[in-house]
């Protein structure tokens, strides 16, 4: 796998294109390499099954210009913080080599949310451990490696912020991106049963959303981001 910039891990297939697709697309046109891990395939949703979500994940990861996209096929809904999940995040993170790492709201309506963020966080930080041992396809051993940061992106419930960034030349990029799960949002002509997420009112929950993180920050439209430590600047005129 190739080295990134920046590591979006979600627990389920779209966790990333609603909760930071705008700041990967931003830093993305920066210059930056961006990488994609699903925690799981999203098999229990309502709509749609895993096959159908992994190839709506791959194209959207195609679209964003992702250098890749991988799934680690842990039991959605079931995943539990053990060795075996910690270990196998552990390999992407060595693999990658990510300088920041994006991961899921650490309080949510669905469960999976903050389970998958504080998974990540843990092994986030073991990855830097040089007695944990763990080996590539090939067998050999992989070097430690502990990204900068570890930033939690908004998903359904309100959070604070600690951080916004401003995503107003990408936000109908994002939207786009997001509608790449035809099998999970708003379709006229899906004929599944209706959830929380598949009215054409949860994508005007998402304008309202990226309005309201951008406005105290003096933009269109923001993603936000909570960081488990305070955030530091060397140059406080370059902030916005």
């Amino acid at each position: 796998m190739e080295k990134v910039d920046i590591l979006a891990i979600g627990a389920h297939p779209d966790d990333v294109e609603l909760g930071c697709a705008g700041i990967l697309l931003a830093h993305r046109d920066l210059g930056y390499r961006i990488g994609l891990l699903d925690l799981t395939r999203g098999e229990l949703g309502t709509r749609g099954d895993a096959p159908t979500r992994t190839r709506e994940a791959i194209a959207s990861a195609a679209r964003m210009g992702a250098v890749f996209r991988r799934q680690l096929d842990l039991p959605d809904g079931f995943f539990r913080e053990d060795e075996a999940s910690l270990k196998a995040i552990i390999r992407e993170i060595r693999d990658a080599r990510p300088a920041i790492i994006l991961a899921n709201a650490v309080r949510d309506r669905h469960p999976d949310h903050a389970r998958g963020a504080g998974l990540v966080a843990r092994a986030a930080y073991l990855s830097g451990l040089p007695k944990i041992i763990t080996t590539r396809e090939d067998g050999t051993n992989q070097e430690p490696w502990r990204p900068r940061a570890v930033y939690h992106y908004i998903q359904d419930y309100h959070v604070e912020p600690d951080i916004v960034v401003n995503i107003t030349p990408w936000f109908a990029e994002k939207i786009a991106l997001v509608q790449t799960f035809r099998s999970q949002f708003y379709d006229p002509d899906s004929r599944d049963p209706a959830t929380p997420i598949s009215g054409r009112d949860f994508l005007d929950f998402l304008e309202a959303r990226a309005r309201d993180l951008g406005r105290p920050a003096g933009y269109l439209y923001a993603e936000g981001l909570v960081s488990a430590r305070a955030p530091g600047v060397r140059d406080l005129l370059a902030l916005d």
